[in-house]
């Protein structure tokens, strides 16, 4: 008989914080030395006495017993523990506990990110963030989207641009197909993050600032990244058809590097062109501006709205909007 999920996250969490208490030098916490200690790195005791919290609820933890433990308990821990991010995320995990492990969605990006990416010009390149904030292009993919690149740094974000700007003024074409779409992988990695301040917060501000964007949103659709055709609009007057391919970032957390190769010949001369004479303007026709000003077409940024924001459709309560 196969143990039960929950009873196999509880072993794996029993192994997990005993692996990283182990790690851990009395000496390097303020623990003096001088008794002769049976097992390497800290005792139960020391760790519940470090992260505030009692020695027989964390030696029931440690045991795997089926308690619950809450976010404040777990990042205390994980302080004691000395954890980085990608440990912290999975105690969270392996506790079934929604966290808070970074409020700010702009994750630091190693240099070799940026220099694969300057790389791989003449094609487009970009790393989003799970939220689809955008956090590192070439030159190519900011002369494809000036006006995401160049937007306030609340406001760049994929999904802000796209339901925010005007459909004629936007850089993606098809977009029938296009913002269902974005909108269901978005709902997907939204699952992962559930009760973070952050990502519910953005899921308020962006339902009060587009009504369209609410409607999608409130149809629970989910969808996985993949190999996509992708059209771009008002590429100096023409549609620039590509195949967008997502890489993982292995060294941040949910981040992908998405790359967009040109689908034919024809695609490929006008990404040359579009390369060589970067726009100097942003927009259709009867809202162009100048590239690198910000028009006054979107709504109030990311952070103007607070998170508490009533959602604005009718046909969905709070909870809902963010179920």
């Amino acid at each position: 008989m196969t143990m039960p999920q929950a009873g196999v996250r509880r072993v794996e969490l029993a192994q997990f914080l005993r692996s990283r208490r182990a790690r851990i030098r009395p000496d390097d916490v303020g623990i003096p030395t001088g008794l002769r200690r049976r097992t390497p790195g800290l005792r139960r005791e020391e760790v519940a006495q470090l992260a505030g919290v009692g020695v027989t609820w964390y030696t029931w933890l440690e045991q795997g017993r089926p308690i619950n433990a809450s976010v404040q308990i777990l990042d205390a821990i994980a302080r004691t523990l000395r954890l980085d991010y990608a440990e912290r995320a999975h105690l969270y995990r392996l506790a079934e506990v929604p966290a808070v492990v970074a409020e700010d969605t702009h994750e630091e990006l190693s240099r070799e990110v940026q220099t694969v990416l300057d790389s791989l010009e003449p094609l487009p390149a970009v790393v989003y963030s799970g939220r689809y904030d955008l956090l590192a292009w070439n030159r190519t993919y900011a002369a494809l989207l000036p006006g995401a690149v160049d937007a306030a740094p609340q406001e760049r974000n994929v999904l802000w641009q796209m339901f925010t700007v005007p459909g004629c003024c936007s850089a993606m074409a098809r977009r029938e197909v296009e913002l269902p779409r974005l909108v269901a992988t978005f709902r997907a990695a939204f699952a992962r993050h559930l009760g973070e301040p952050s990502w519910t917060g953005f899921v308020r501000r962006l339902c009060a600032a587009s009504p369209e964007f609410a409607r999608m949103w409130a149809n629970h659709d989910v969808a996985g990244p993949g190999n996509q055709l992708k059209a771009f609009q008002n590429v100096l007057g023409r549609t620039l058809s590509t195949v967008s391919t997502s890489f993982a970032v292995s060294a941040t957390p949910e981040a992908r590097m998405v790359v967009y190769t040109p689908v034919d010949d024809q695609a490929r001369e006008l990404l040359k062109l579009v390369t060589l004479n970067p726009p100097t303007e942003i927009g259709c026709p009867k809202h162009r501006h100048p590239a690198g000003v910000r028009a006054p077409l979107s709504v109030a940024p990311v952070s103007a709205a607070p998170v508490s924001v009533a959602p604005v459709s009718a046909a969905a309560d709070s909870d809902k909007l963010i179920a």
